[in-house]
């Protein structure tokens, strides 16, 4: 914008421009990249991680401290800057740069995935917490990446600022959607359970989220490919009898700790005796739950809405994404089905 402002056509606001690198292009990737780890797992970040990743966004900057002290304070001259094009705007930079947010983003999408994955392995309540701002953000942030692209393909030059106001406009315009999805997520999960859970802290105590895909790969490779059939009576009857399911914040821990056994163990025992992951099993319960209580007539006293949270849901979208998944129709429709 400072570009758009005119600070090229004037010397001292050009030299601004020129030594102050305002396009940080290596820091972009990094920062999201650290940023997502920080939100989702925190404290699962060493110094040493950081340093490695952050190390291309460092060595430039050096190397423009390095331009300024040459034509500024030794030279006091145009010499790297001769031709009077701002580095920034090299072609070897913008590539490089592109590169490096792709690459990135990639890292970031895999984190997250992984995430979700070990969420909806451990609590029953991964609707709530599964940080779908996240995932639009991803795709807010590809969109920019393509928009990049396009912007190489239509505009190569890249001194012709009047034609690139379609791509920061673009720009602003997803940064601003995705800052309302973020905020929209943090006064959701005030509403949901207020003061109760901190969704880090529980993916962290409950995950074993720090474990390096390694050290899951071997910790599978150890377990029982077989489950013997006394223990899922075990589950069945915790959920059945016991009816842990109404438990709107049950995790896996809160059955491991009925049977005296690790949440490995369990998240075992559901994965490979069930075919489905923790979230989804308790959620067949609880559609269950519900249904018996609609085919008893209880919808004469009471809504659909007043089912679902007495059977253990949190809300009415998770219990009809729920529904519709496991009875292939919404709830509504079942309603109507038995008219």
């Amino acid at each position: 914008m400072l570009g758009y402002a005119g600070w090229y056509a004037q010397e001292s606001t050009r030299n601004i421009l020129f030594y102050l690198p305002f396009q940080q292009l290596f820091l972009i990737g990094p920062v999201i990249y650290f940023y997502l780890r920080s939100l989702l797992s925190p404290n699962q970040t060493n110094s040493t991680d950081l340093f490695y990743h952050f190390l291309p966004a460092i060595l430039y900057n050096l190397a423009m401290l390095v331009v300024f002290v040459n034509d500024v304070v030794i030279q006091s001259d145009y010499y790297f800057y001769a031709d009077g094009k701002d580095m920034d705007l090299d072609p070897w930079y913008q590539w490089a740069g592109l590169f490096s947010m792709v690459a990135y983003l990639v890292l970031s999408i895999n984190y997250y995935q992984k995430y979700k994955r070990a969420l909806y392995d451990s609590i029953s309540f991964a609707d709530e917490l599964v940080v779908n701002w996240v995932q639009h953000f991803l795709v807010a942030f590809l969109i920019v990446l393509l928009l990049r692209v396009l912007f190489f393909i239509l505009n190569p030059e890249w001194g012709e600022f009047g034609n690139k106001f379609w791509y920061y406009f673009c720009f602003s315009v997803l940064y601003i959607y995705i800052g309302f999805r973020g905020y929209i997520h943090a006064l959701k999960i005030q509403l949901i359970a207020p003061n109760q859970f901190d969704d880090r802290v529980i993916v962290n105590q409950l995950l074993e989220f720090s474990a390096t895909a390694d050290q899951v790969k071997l910790a599978e490779a150890k377990e029982q490919d077989d489950i013997s059939q006394e223990s899922k009576d075990d589950l069945v009857f915790l959920m059945s009898e016991k009816q842990l399911f109404k438990n709107p914040q049950l995790s896996i821990s809160d059955i491991a700790e009925q049977i005296g056994t690790h949440p490995k163990q369990i998240s075992t025992i559901v994965n490979k005796g069930f075919g489905v992951n923790f979230n989804d099993w308790v959620n067949q319960y609880r559609v269950q739950e519900v249904i018996s209580h609609i085919d008893a007539g209880e919808l004469e006293t009471k809504t659909l809405l007043a089912l679902a949270i007495d059977a253990g849901f949190n809300s009415k979208s998770t219990f009809n994404r729920a529904f519709k998944k496991q009875m292939g129709m919404s709830p509504n429709q079942y309603v109507k089905s038995g008219d």
